[in-house]
């Protein structure tokens, strides 16, 4: 079994390849690294020579094929989850203290006001076009996207699992995955993402903030789940659908949810 790790997105990143070790393979991961980076480079709000914050700034413009296609995964997600998983949350999540990367967080003061979201986004062709003062945030479907891209890249040379910051997705294989300290899921297919806010949260003026907004409020979303985990066929998918979930989506999907007072409720068929 092969392992490569490296720091990408503002998270770790562990791909595992069941492949003869020499050149080829070694190649191979080098490319898959190269490949998130420049995904990183075309897809972060963080950056501003991304195409996604050109993109914010000037409101409309011709795009690239991947972020014309993560804009519309995420579109045709909010669709399907009734908005809860919502593209537009930008300003929400800047104004929730959110605005650098996550390592350079600490107690960030804001005016604490909600933002608008479910702002109009509109795609024909290669040409992606905001309403009035809205802006994308990509981050959770964009890793998703990403991680997905590099297992069909790894695929061509043997079983592959990706790990891009908690978003998984096989191809072939048997591959044990730890959801919970009580419950491992073996997946042979498919991916795992969660959403929580056990994990990306700050202090904002003393109080806690997390980065998973309700569209419903434009503010952090007040919840009795503390991370949701959900299994669909594509990594982009489960990332919308466990933000989804986690905003209190009835989804017909596997999944499981940890509540804040100990309980752990698995659905979906995996019960």
């Amino acid at each position: 079994m092969l392992r490569h790790a490296f720091r990408a997105m503002g998270t770790d990143v562990e791909l595992l390849l069941d492949a003869q070790p020499g050149p080829p393979a070694r190649d191979l991961l080098r490319c898959c690294e190269a490949e998130v980076e420049r995904l990183e480079r075309l897809l972060s709000r963080f950056r501003e020579g991304s195409e996604l914050s050109q993109l914010n700034r000037r409101g409309a413009m011709r795009c690239g094929p991947d972020l014309v296609r993560v804009v519309e995964l995420a579109l045709e997600a909010r669709e399907r989850t009734s908005g809860l998983f919502d593209p537009t949350v930008h300003d929400a999540v800047v104004a929730a203290g959110y605005d650098r990367s996550f390592e350079l967080l600490g107690d960030v003061a804001t005016d604490g006001r909600p933002r608008r979201c479910g702002g109009r986004v509109q795609v024909e062709g290669d040409v992606v076009s905001l309403g009035d003062g809205v802006r994308l945030d990509l981050g959770g479907i964009a890793k998703g996207y990403t991680a997905d891209r590099v297992a069909e890249r790894l695929a061509t040379a043997g079983p592959c699992l990706v790990n891009l910051g908690g978003d998984l997705t096989v191809r072939s294989g048997r591959w044990p995955v730890a959801v919970t300290d009580d419950l491992t899921l073996e997946l042979t297919a498919g991916a795992l993402a969660t959403s929580g806010r056990d994990r990306r949260h700050w202090r904002r003026g003393g109080v806690e903030a997390h980065h998973l907004i309700d569209p419903a409020t434009g503010l952090p979303a007040r919840t009795d789940v503390v991370r949701a985990t959900v299994f669909a066929a594509t990594a982009a998918e489960a990332e919308a659908l466990a933000t989804a979930a986690f905003l209190g989506a009835e989804l017909d999907v596997p999944r499981v949810l940890v509540l804040a007072d100990g309980r752990t409720i698995v659905a979906g068929g995996l019960a």
